[in-house]
């Protein structure tokens, strides 16, 4: 408070001079948010394989498309049977501004516009040096596919006879993040100069509720939360090149599912190994004030047996994207 009281004032017994030389230099509070993210971001890092962009700000176009998928196996009544649904892909439209990796995005669904997509999904992601996160909601009713028994002819499923609700969380924890960055392919806020690898610590959870409207009801409820480990991977072949894969799997520890097929209730006992699988990849390519690339987020899981019921669940994110920095 002191510091502060005794800069303000010799600011103001400093005159005209201090008053023009102040008018051209960013606000106090905005030059002291900037020096503290500059000093954040240098902490913690190996500048000859990761650094920090110059410029302080970035503007991204992107192109998102998504998809959803859920499979069913086991017995019924003494018959083994099968089935698959996948919902309609979803298309947006984004524009991000981000000052020094923080960032501010606005998302336009042109098929929700115009009528054709009555879904809602809603993605949120943190990509930090040592921590980050993916987190995806997707309540949807338009899926369509088929069912099929065992000794039965196949049957195709309307695209309104499944209502389905989930929710996807996994996050990751860097153990060489001083090497390698994760932000390098996801959000640029960073960028690898030379290739690293990191160790990763995984937890992911899935929640979810779906209901089938048919002559026979079906619904069931789930619970997942796992932990695990993964291995990241960014390769840069050539200067202002990067390529990125990284896979983790997470061992379902606690599982809490209720299952209802019509009047009869089907248990999903836990039996190990149920997993989840969370895979990312990109491609990204700098330029001079620019950039360009591709990423993908794919999660995949599994619970139950096939004796009785089991449940795969797949959900995937596909980002095209452009942006300058200034």
């Amino acid at each position: 408070m002191k510091k502060t009281c005794l800069i303000a004032l010799l600011t103001a017994l400093s005159g005209t001079r201090g008053y023009a030389q102040a008018s051209h230099e960013p606000h106090g509070l905005l030059r002291r948010l900037d020096s503290l993210l500059v000093a954040s971001n240098k902490q913690d890092i190996d500048t000859s394989f990761v650094i920090r962009p110059e410029a302080r700000w970035t503007i991204r176009g992107r192109l998102n498309v998504s998809g959803a998928e859920i499979e069913m196996l086991g017995v019924r009544q003494g018959k083994a049977f099968s089935s698959k649904m996948e919902a309609q892909y979803k298309t947006t439209l984004s524009l991000g501004v981000s000052y020094r990796g923080l960032s501010l995005s606005l998302s336009l669904n042109p098929a929700k516009l115009m009528g054709k997509y009555g879904d809602f999904e809603f993605n949120f992601n943190s990509y930090g040096k040592r921590f980050g996160f993916d987190v995806a909601y997707h309540d949807a009713s338009n899926f369509s596919g088929w069912y099929e028994q065992q000794g039965e002819q196949r049957i195709e499923l309307p695209s309104d006879i499944l209502a389905l609700k989930t929710l996807n969380v996994n996050a990751y924890y860097v153990f060489n993040h001083r090497r390698f960055s994760y932000p390098a392919a996801f959000t640029q806020s960073y960028i690898q100069r030379h290739s690293a690898g990191s160790v990763l610590l995984a937890f992911s959870g899935q929640t979810q509720r779906g209901e089938l409207r048919s002559t026979e009801n079906f619904s069931y409820s789930m619970l997942n939360l796992g932990l695990g480990a993964g291995y990241g991977y960014n390769y840069v072949p050539v200067r202002n090149w990067l390529l990125h894969l990284s896979a983790m799997t997470a061992f379902i520890l606690y599982s809490n599912t209720s299952t209802t097929f019509g009047d009869s209730h089907v248990p999903l006992h836990y039996q190990f190994p149920e997993t989840i699988i969370t895979g990312r990849g990109a491609i990204v390519r700098q330029f001079a004030g620019s950039f360009c690339g591709i990423s993908m987020v794919y999660n995949f899981t599994h619970i139950g047996q096939e004796t009785s019921l089991s449940v795969h669940n797949t959900k995937w994110l596909l980002r095209v994207f452009y942006g300058i920095r200034i």
